[in-house]
């Protein structure tokens, strides 16, 4: 069983690496050894696994379904072997992270404090702030994103969904006549969020969806919470994160606008750089903010 599980470990290395040749110097092999191996679990399996010619190598479909049980295989392997090196070994060292301020009141700020009491000999340096701020060049380790992220050589995770909901305040949603559909919302006062003020809102209503144009709004703001605070002065309608303003909600300062309605979520994601190191700081940090997403 072991050699058997040995000849798995060099075939999908082979595969991977597009020939004996890499996949012997990857493994630290002669390539006629590895093309042993693939060939003794050819012949024990009774089954052709890699097409040969002198280009190139490719799957049969035999191969294929092996390299996908191998891929599994290995990947639960590797997950044990770091779970038990987890367990010896504490992690430590300077972790520097960009957050957006908004999330300061978000369920994040939550899983920091715990990976901070379980990772004591870890340094977290948090940056929260209104400014978005370059991961390389301000150096940072991870960036938490919120929102659409942009094609980038960058790794990313996402981690979980804010949910959204139109708000305004009692005062002002009397004022105006009762709306059906967000359609019905064109003449009403919008308080903008300018850096998402140009990603045009989803609304659902169980099969139904609709996309709306949004008027030129009268205020214009950067930040999450003068949004929220705006909304509760009758300034006018926003569409502005739950967790911001559930206790409003609750305490009558704001109402949902077309409660039947739900606003598309909005993302947030980890990101950093492509090189980071797979088992290091920054994987166990953003693993661990992903717990619950």
């Amino acid at each position: 069983m072991l050699d058997r599980l040995r000849q798995i470990a060099i075939f999908a290395a082979t595969v991977d690496h597009g020939s004996f040749r890499a996949a012997a110097r990857s493994l630290r092999l002669s390539p006629s050894v590895v093309s042993h191996h693939v060939t003794q679990l050819e012949q024990k399996l009774g089954t052709a696994l890699i097409y040969r010619s002198t280009r190139k190598l490719s799957l049969t479909p035999d191969g294929a379904r092996l390299l996908a049980a191998a891929r599994t295989m290995m990947d639960a392997a590797e997950a044990g072997l770091e779970e038990v090196s987890n367990q010896t070994r504490q992690l430590s060292g300077l972790l520097r992270v960009t957050v957006p301020a908004v999330l300061a009141q978000s369920r994040l700020v939550d899983r920091i404090a715990a990976f901070a009491m379980r990772y004591p000999k870890v340094r977290l340096s948090l940056d929260f702030s209104d400014v978005r701020r370059e991961l390389i060049g301000d150096g940072f380790d991870i960036a938490i994103r919120m929102g659409w992220l942009e094609d980038s050589s960058l790794k990313a995770r996402k981690l979980f969904d804010v949910k959204r909901h139109m708000v305004a305040a009692a005062s002002y949603v009397a004022s105006r006549p009762e709306p059906a559909t967000p359609d019905d919302l064109g003449e009403w006062d919008w308080l903008e969020l300018a850096p998402v003020w140009h990603k045009k809102p989803e609304f659902r209503n169980g099969s139904r969806s609709m996309v709306i144009a949004r008027p030129e709004s009268r205020i214009s703001v950067n930040d999450a919470q003068a949004l929220q605070r705006l909304s509760c002065l009758g300034a006018g309608l926003a569409i502005i994160p739950d967790f911001l303003s559930e206790a409003d909600v609750n305490a009558g300062r704001l109402q949902v606008v077309l409660p039947d309605w739900t606003v598309t979520p909005v993302g947030v994601y980890a990101v950093w750089p492509s090189n980071a190191p797979r088992d290091g700081l920054v994987k166990q940090f953003v693993e661990f903010m992903a717990v619950e997403a």
